[in-house]
């Protein structure tokens, strides 16, 4: 792996994962790992995407789930365009992709990692009220949740510029390494940038973040009417917050560290953060289906759904036919057994009757004769 720095860089890093490893060990181990937490995580965001457009569609949306729903779309996409990129560089440990995936390749995970951040910060000036379908008044403002996720992503694909300028793909014997090299005339100013950028789109929102949702926390579980309720919903944020900032600490960490011009970090470290940023997008979903109530009662409908498409329906001949009204229909097909059950007879009590029907009995052979005199009278 080792490769010397050219004299006219003030920092050289690998881009795309770290490439020239010696070993096998590394070259099967990342991308099985990387593909195992690519396919759990795609299919965990993918569900809890289905969940809230569902939720949307039947009136039961929110701000909050509108941001978490885009949430869920940015894991997704890490999930299923940037690791593939690291597992196969991984494996090849040359670069195979092309100059212009080389030039984008951290540009768009930046993006999409800061898109993250700036998200969840925002959560913390959403309604957490459901939204009526024929809403338009002050619960439900589409234009506020427009705006927000424009200026998210307009700052997000704007910070990491640094990154797509500096690739750049190099010849490295008869092969191709993507490598970041940034010109020691533009040092002095990219290093009070690198030192501005994880703060402003990290550390600060992370902070905020975590600080506000402990804060509203203690108050709601405190002095709320409906505690119960809303710091469970509060709580599932401040989840999502504190894992975002412990997971992405040590990538952010190993990134600034190489641009301020320190020694690289141990290989080793670098993996695990490489490793670790893509586990916080597999398990985003995981917290949000285990403690969010309205994920959960999701999840359950979705499966409903699907196992119901599934089975065939079986058609019994005994079962009444539906109709518009199923309760009027249930009703009829009970009144319509209990009079079947109320006309049985038992078969030789039926005999018994069959052969006395329509008998007439001769007055002297009556043996009731008052009941005639007393009609008589």
């Amino acid at each position: 792996m080792d490769i010397k720095r050219p004299s006219n860089v003030s920092f050289f890093d690998f881009v795309g994962g770290v490439q020239l490893l010696q070993g096998d060990n590394s070259r099967t181990a990342m991308p099985v790992i990387l593909i195992g937490i690519c396919a759990s995580g795609a299919v965990g965001n993918l569900l809890v995407l289905l969940i809230f457009i569902r939720d949307f569609r039947s009136g039961r949306g929110s701000e909050v789930k509108a941001l978490l729903a885009s949430l869920a779309s940015t894991d997704f996409v890490i999930l299923l365009l940037c690791a593939p990129v690291r597992a196969v560089t991984y494996y090849k440990q040359t670069w195979t992709l092309g100059s212009f995936v080389c030039s984008t390749a951290d540009w768009f995970q930046h993006s999409c990692v800061v898109a993250k951040t700036l998200i969840l910060a925002a959560t913390t000036r959403a309604k957490h009220t459901l939204v009526p379908s024929t809403a338009a008044g002050p619960l439900y403002s589409p234009t506020w949740i427009h705006g927000t996720l424009a200026f998210v992503w307009i700052v997000s694909m704007m910070f990491p510029i640094p990154q797509m300028l500096f690739s750049a793909l190099v010849r490295h014997n008869s092969d191709a390494i993507c490598v970041s090299e940034m010109p020691v005339c533009a040092s002095d100013f990219m290093s009070l940038f690198y030192k501005l950028y994880p703060t402003a789109t990290f550390v600060a929102p992370v902070i905020y973040t975590l600080a506000y949702y402990t804060k509203t926390l203690h108050a709601a579980v405190n002095h709320a009417p409906r505690p119960q309720h809303q710091s469970k919903v509060i709580l599932v944020l401040l989840c999502l917050s504190g894992a975002l900032g412990l997971m992405l600490l040590p990538e952010w960490g190993t990134f600034t560290w190489i641009r301020l011009g320190y020694s690289r970090p141990p290989v080793g470290l670098t993996m695990f953060a490489l490793v670790l940023l893509y586990a916080c997008s597999a398990l985003a979903p995981v917290i949000l289906m285990t403690m969010y109530d309205d994920v959960r009662q999701g999840l359950v409908g979705v499966w409903f759904v699907g196992t119901c498409r599934a089975t065939k329906p079986v058609r019994c001949k005994e079962c009444p036919e539906r109709g518009g009204n199923g309760a009027e229909v249930g009703a009829n097909a009970v009144a319509n057994a209990v009079t079947l059950e109320n006309e049985k007879t038992f078969p030789d009590v039926e005999h018994f009757w069959t052969g006395r029907r329509n008998t007439q009995v001769e007055d002297n052979q009556d043996p009731v004769p008052w009941e005639k005199e007393e009609e008589k009278l």
